[in-house]
């Protein structure tokens, strides 16, 4: 039996403005598409938590990182250039 691969994405975002809004919906679109099942996605908002964005060294938002699996990624915008995002995550649409 082949391993799944587990993606742990984390977005940043600051409150619920448009650009994190497009992002997250960006998002779960492409993950529903290409990594159904495999991946979990952490929502931080630094309106609520502005002391996590040290550890990740986020200076803009919305910002994607995956976490899971290494090298650790960024991509920052609202994720809907949709051939960026997967290139920057590393999918490979079958």
């Amino acid at each position: 039996m082949t391993e799944v691969k587990k993606y742990e994405l984390r977005l940043y975002v600051a409150g619920n403005t448009t650009k994190s809004v497009a992002a997250l919906s960006n998002l779960k679109k492409y993950c529903e598409e290409y990594l159904k099942g495999q991946y979990v996605i952490e929502v931080i908002d630094l309106l609520v938590q502005p002391q996590l964005a040290e550890g990740d060294q986020i200076f803009a938002i919305p910002t994607l990182v995956r976490k899971v699996p290494e090298p650790i990624r960024k991509i920052i915008g609202d994720l809907s250039n949709e051939e960026k995002v997967l290139v920057g995550l590393d999918i490979r649409p079958a």
